[in-house]
This record gives structure tokens, C-alpha cells and sequence, in this order.
């Protein structure tokens, strides 16, 4: 029977396998649930960095005079 979630194998060294185990041990969890965790945890960073990037780049070209109000938006 396939996986219900996706796989992905990844090679580490010998530190950093010791330190996620060490924390696994810690949360009483899986070595899997928390690398899931830090990697759900940095893409939900990345998605933040693009947005507050991409809303610095609107208001940089935003000119109040052409705007449209939001009335006008949603009438």
C-alpha cells in the first residue's frame, strides 16, 4: 500500500543526526515528526520574508491619486 504523505530521503552528517535525535528524544517524537516540524517551521518563514518583500515592493509604487477607493473596488 503507497505512503499517505510523500517521502524524502536526506543525508546529514553526524552532528546534526546526533543533535535531531537528541531532540526527538527530548519531545518524545520521531526523528521524522521533527524534521517535518523545522522544515514546515522555515517554509512558513519563507512564505512571511515574500510576502512582507512583496508588499515593501506595492507600497513603494503605490500613488494615493490613482488608487482606487474601496468603495469604488466593490461597487
Amino acid at each position: 500500500m503507497p505512503a499517505k504523505s510523500p517521502r524524502i530521503t536526506t543525508v546529514v552528517d553526524e552532528e546534526l543526526a546526533h543533535w535531531l535525535r537528541r531532540r526527538s528524544e527530548i519531545e518524545g517524537r520521531s526523528v521524522s515528526l521533527v524534521v517535518r516540524d523545522i522544515i514546515a517551521k522555515y517554509y512558513a518563514d519563507e512564505e512571511e520574508r515574500f510576502w512582507a518583500h512583496e508588499g515593501e515592493s506595492r507600497l513603494a509604487t503605490f500613488d494615493r491619486q490613482t488608487a482606487v477607493s474601496h468603495e469604488d473596488a466593490w461597487d
